[in-house]
């Protein structure tokens, strides 16, 4: 068992669940100097930064069971080891909710209601967006995901800057679609805060699983196709 690895995965993808989700519940709104809509993407973006520094030469750095998903269908990561990394990772965001409810909880007026950064269409959509619109931006967000991942980690990419160009591009991701879906591109940071809110978040999880794992396979298998064939690639990180 690559025990390591996995262990890595959940750690991660609770840094990238308790940071993005929890900016989102403890500052976003915070009065007169809450961090708004830039401030949640910019906090997704850092976690994910701060973490492929940090985890990416043990794991690889998913923290997400879409880009899983999309590497292995880009030809990067072994379909074996897919199942331990997307339950590592859905372990590691079902802590980091339990985390972050135990901490914003403790403030006044607190209610699951609110949201808790649940994801979701129609009349829970920030931006009252329907399903159809919800999912269509899922899939577009979480295939260019991929398809940056794999660019910025192919072997003749430009070394060291992976982390930045794949942080920066989820930043965007979030600029745009926080109004429409609260974003996921991430089935285990959607699972976390669902699980907590019950109810309407869990009835919508599905559109956050199928979406972004649509997303992810055609993200990875687009870039497969358009580009030279990888070369130092070690289950996402590069390597030469």
């Amino acid at each position: 068992m690559n025990t390591k690895k996995y262990t890595a995965e959940a750690i991660g993808t609770f840094w990238l669940t308790f940071a993005g989700c929890g900016s989102a519940v403890i500052a976003a709104g915070f009065p007169e100097v809450g961090i708004g809509l830039v401030g949640v993407s910019l906090a997704f973006g850092l976690s994910v930064v701060t973490m492929a520094y940090a985890i990416g030469h043990v794991s690889g750095c998913h923290l997400n069971p879409a880009v899983t998903i999309g590497l292995a269908a880009g030809g990067r990561f072994p379909t074996g080891q897919i199942l331990p990394y997307v339950i590592a990772q859905v372990i590691g965001a079902i802590v980091a909710a339990g985390v972050l409810y135990v901490i914003a909880s403790g403030a006044p007026g607190f209610d699951l209601a609110k949201g808790f950064a649940s994801n979701g269409y129609d009349a829970h959509s920030p931006g009252q967006y329907g399903m159809v619109a919800c999912f269509i931006t899922e899939v577009v967000m979480t295939m260019m995901f991929l398809f940056i991942i794999m660019g910025a980690t192919h072997g003749k990419a430009p070394a060291g800057f992976a982390p930045l160009a794949i942080g920066l591009a989820l930043v965007m991701i979030h600029l745009v679609s926080i109004p429409v879906t609260n974003t996921s591109v991430n089935p285990a940071r959607s699972t976390g805060p669902a699980l907590f809110v019950g109810g309407w978040a869990l009835a919508q999880l599905w559109m956050f699983w199928v979406a972004p794992l649509i997303g992810g396979a055609l993200g990875g298998v687009l870039y497969r196709w358009l580009s030279e064939e990888p070369v130092g690639i070690v289950e996402g990180v590069r390597t030469a």
